[in-house]
């Protein structure tokens, strides 16, 4: 499936950029359910490229932060929930080129897949432009979030927030398993479940590492568990 014009100017008004290698961005915009040539490889240089761009900036903003500060701020910018919120702002669900099985489950606003395609569109846009004018535009898209961020206990991953939750209500901690792997070695995803006695069925996050999986099953819970608690109330 390719973009119509209207698509084409309706996405580059949306990220800032229009994306002129019109195979490069198909490629960053379609699922492997849809194409054998799909995002996967962007969407591994998007993430390290996103890493850099996103921890400069904290170093830059923070001069005065410990490490310990900045990697949990940039745990909180860099992570699926936030880059899908991100995808949702262009509407990029619009533009994925998914196969029926994913068309017919929603995969065009599922949070995994809408993250990926950030990640593989930040990789297109930096083989295009280099690593300047990609920076460029990676930071517009995060400015609004840089503007309030800000170090503390608020910064903690999900899985340590959700670990302290329910120490604090003496409780044990959750367990995480590795429920499905899928790609190659060098290209793996990971499905991980987040199973504790309050959640009743275990969470599922899914990411391109355990940790990215495990942190999204450990946001599911604590949403979980925070609307309990607001039943509660």
């Amino acid at each position: 499936m390719n973009l119509t014009e209207q698509q084409n100017r309706l996405l580059a008004s949306a990220i800032g950029y229009e994306v002129k290698d019109k195979a490069l961005l198909k490629q960053a915009l379609t699922h492997r359910s849809a194409s054998a040539k799909h995002y996967e490889r962007l969407e591994f240089l998007g993430d390290s490229l996103l890493s850099v761009f996103i921890a400069e900036a904290l170093f830059r903003q923070f001069p005065k932060a410990q490490e310990g500060d900045l990697s949990r701020m940039r745990a909180t910018l860099v992570c699926g929930p936030m880059l899908a919120k991100i995808a949702v702002q262009f509407e990029l669900g619009n533009f994925l080129n998914l196969g029926p099985g994913e068309l017919k489950s929603g995969g065009y606003r599922r949070e995994s897949i809408l993250s990926d395609t950030v990640e593989a569109l930040i990789g297109a846009i930096y083989l295009e432009s280099g690593m300047d004018k990609c920076r460029e535009v990676v930071m517009a898209w995060f400015a609004p979030m840089l503007a309030t961020i800000k170090p503390g206990q608020n910064q903690k991953d999900p899985k340590t927030r959700l670990q302290e939750l329910l120490q604090a209500k003496q409780m044990s901690v959750p367990s995480y398993e590795v429920v499905e792997t899928t790609g190659k070695a060098h290209n793996q995803k990971f499905k991980v479940s987040c199973a504790h006695e309050l959640l009743g069925e275990p969470t599922i996050g899914e990411g391109t590492s355990r940790r990215k999986a495990e942190q999204a099953a450990a946001e599911k819970a604590l949403d979980i568990l925070a609307k309990l608690e607001n039943s509660k109330a």
